[in-house]
């Protein structure tokens, strides 16, 4: 089965603007991937190019083994902009029905209240836009993304307006996607979100793709914390394979160890490493 979103050599050029300089990147079958890079890295033009709002100078953009912007291609994705609006006196439902047409899902009534289910808006399917909190127009957003039943999903930063609790919940949806075989390509700035949710990042720089990999491999070791009664010690230069040794070491000298934490960089580390330190 072909890939959810493959990208091979991905340039394009706005005059004298090189957005994007020949990335590649893939999206695998039930995988949550997030897009990371400061503001004018590129990450707006892959996306729409992905969606087929634009043609690429040079390479190529596949969803689901379809040329981006060709009517499988579309038919295959949702997409949810950063900056969505309905109509503020549309209903959920109304939304949904609205998006079906657009979509040219038979799904009907079944698939509304099936999607309300999903993102935990089916008591409020009739209650109209206007009066959804900011988090529950995010779910219903996320709702119509999924109208056809896309194989990929693009969300552009659908938790940056959310409190703590709209977060977590929009990422257990996002869990759960990911759990049924949705692929997801997740452009987001909030680094903590997508360091718990995605399976792998990548990161761009001024068109380039500079890092990629999961969390766990883009990170570096930072040491090793070593707390006894004499206080907290920073041993720098070492990993976890070093933990044995150094307890060893500690209670052979007659010290009582109360705890050892190993050290990693976390992923804005890593962002910020990859970026030069730009930040938006």
């Amino acid at each position: 089965m072909p890939r959810a979103l493959t990208v091979s050599g991905l340039s394009k050029r706005y005059g004298s603007v090189e957005a994007l300089r020949g990335v590649d990147l893939e999206v695998g079958e039930g995988e949550l991937v997030g897009l990371l890079g400061p503001n004018g890295s590129g990450k707006s033009t892959l996306v729409k190019i992905a969606v087929g709002l634009v043609r690429p100078t040079r390479g190529a953009a596949e969803v689901a083994g379809h040329r981006a912007g060709s009517r499988p291609a579309r038919a295959a994705l949702g997409y949810l902009a950063e900056l969505f609006r309905f109509p503020g006196w549309y209903t959920a439902q109304e939304v949904l029905d609205l998006h079906q047409r657009l979509a040219g899902s038979d799904g009907g009534a079944e698939e509304r209240l099936r999607l309300l289910e999903l993102v935990a808006l089916a008591d409020a399917a009739e209650r109209r836009v206007e009066g959804m909190s900011k988090g529950m127009q995010q779910r219903l957003g996320i709702a119509q993304a999924l109208v056809g039943e896309p194989r990929l999903l693009l969300l552009d930063e659908p938790t940056s307006a959310l409190d703590p609790v709209g977060r977590r919940v929009v990422r257990e949806l996002l869990e759960q996607l990911r759990a049924r075989g949705v692929s997801v390509l997740l452009n987001s700035h909030l680094l903590s979100e997508v360091e718990l949710v995605c399976d792998r990042v990548a990161i761009l720089r001024a068109g380039e793709l500079v890092a990629s990999g999961t969390p766990a491999e883009l990170s570096h070791p930072r040491g090793v914390e070593l707390e006894t009664e004499l206080g907290v010690q920073l041993i720098a230069g070492v990993t976890r394979e070093d933990v044995p040794r150094l307890v060893a070491e500690a209670v052979a000298a007659g010290r009582s160890v109360y705890r050892v934490n190993v050290l990693a960089s976390t992923l804005e580390d890593v962002y910020l490493e990859a970026v030069g330190g730009e930040i938006d």
